[in-house]
């Protein structure tokens, strides 16, 4: 299947974001030793409306499953239904159905919480302390109930359609020109990230090409969706750094991580003895996490405020 059509919608449901400042002073004591970089993607390497990936964001109360399934060109199950979640009555005795009933009374997001949530119970269940869900499976399991099963495309059409109108996000200030220039030092270049299957079509929507011609290499990188785990789980972590160890002979103390958030990026990282960088470029997204007590005494090496100072942070002695 091509991915072409959701690069174009993604493109089209796309419009410039720019970071709010935090006031936040950069620290930038050089970093030795560095032989691999690691990223977050929201709110690191893309600005994220809702300051991360997630169900939230300020136009979710107002998105109709029908737009949705109108632009995956899906039909609802009933030809006289109604093409929103507004009605659906059993035709023999006029009155709402017990199955569309929970939709019908629900708006979109919050069923889609409630869905999501009883995935991660499942997962918690069995001994996974932080869970991920692919969010085709939860949309494949909310449209089963009205009595839809879409193809894989249509699935990955309508959870893009969702995603791209309740988070809307947009590269980073200097993200196009940060990662050939890490590149061109040498430096192995990898993903550990809170993410969906339409993550990567993202960062190939606007930077043009896929994430591994990018340099962000997949064997040194982490995508929660298809580990099920999500970050600050340690595990997610240890992908990449097998990953890098394995293909590059690169010890953890030689990693350095970069996210914006103290208790999923900057927390698990240093426990696997990772060096971190706090990204504090967009008020949207930086997560200090100050009242967390788990979080105390947990300090990033670096703080930076624009993804152009990740460059200098590492000293060319470092790579040698």
């Amino acid at each position: 299947m091509s991915n072409e059509p959701l690069l174009t919608r993604i493109r089209a449901l796309s419009t410039m974001l720019a970071p709010k400042p935090t006031g936040m002073a950069p620290q930038l004591a050089p970093l030795l030793g560095i032989k691999a970089v690691l990223f977050d993607i929201y709110g690191t390497l893309l600005i994220s409306a809702s300051g991360d990936i997630g169900l939230d964001g300020e136009g979710a109360s107002s998105i109709k499953l029908s737009t949705l399934m109108s632009a995956a060109g899906l039909d609802w199950p009933h030809q006289d239904a109604a093409r929103s979640l507004d009605t659906d009555q059993d035709q023999s005795t006029g009155q709402t159905s017990t199955r569309q009933k929970a939709l019908t009374e629900i708006p979109l997001r919050e069923r889609l919480s409630q869905v999501i949530q009883a995935d991660h119970a499942r997962a918690q269940a069995k001994g996974i302390d932080y869970p991920e869900v692919d969010i085709r499976a939860i949309w494949a399991r909310l449209l089963a109930e009205l009595g839809l099963r879409p193809s894989a495309q249509q699935l990955a059409r309508i959870a893009l359609e969702y995603e791209c109108r309740v988070n809307p996000v947009w590269p980073m200030p200097g993200l196009a020109d940060l990662l050939p220039a890490l590149r061109q030092r040498g430096l192995v270049l990898g993903i550990v990230s809170n993410a969906q299957f339409y993550t990567p079509l993202i960062l190939q929507a606007f930077l043009g090409q896929p994430p591994a011609a990018l340099g962000l290499e997949p064997c040194c990188s982490a995508w929660s969706y298809q580990l099920r785990q999500a970050k600050p789980s340690t595990a997610i972590y240890q992908i990449a750094l097998d990953g890098l160890a394995r293909r590059h002979d690169i010890r953890p103390e030689q990693v350095l991580y970069i996210g914006n958030d103290r208790r999923n990026d900057i927390w698990p990282a240093q426990q696997l003895g990772l060096k971190t960088a706090l990204f504090a470029g967009d008020a949207r997204s930086l997560r200090l996490r100050e009242e967390d007590s788990t979080l105390a005494g947990v300090n990033a090496n670096a703080l930076i405020t624009d993804l152009a100072q990740v460059l200098p942070l590492i000293t060319e002695q470092g790579i040698d």
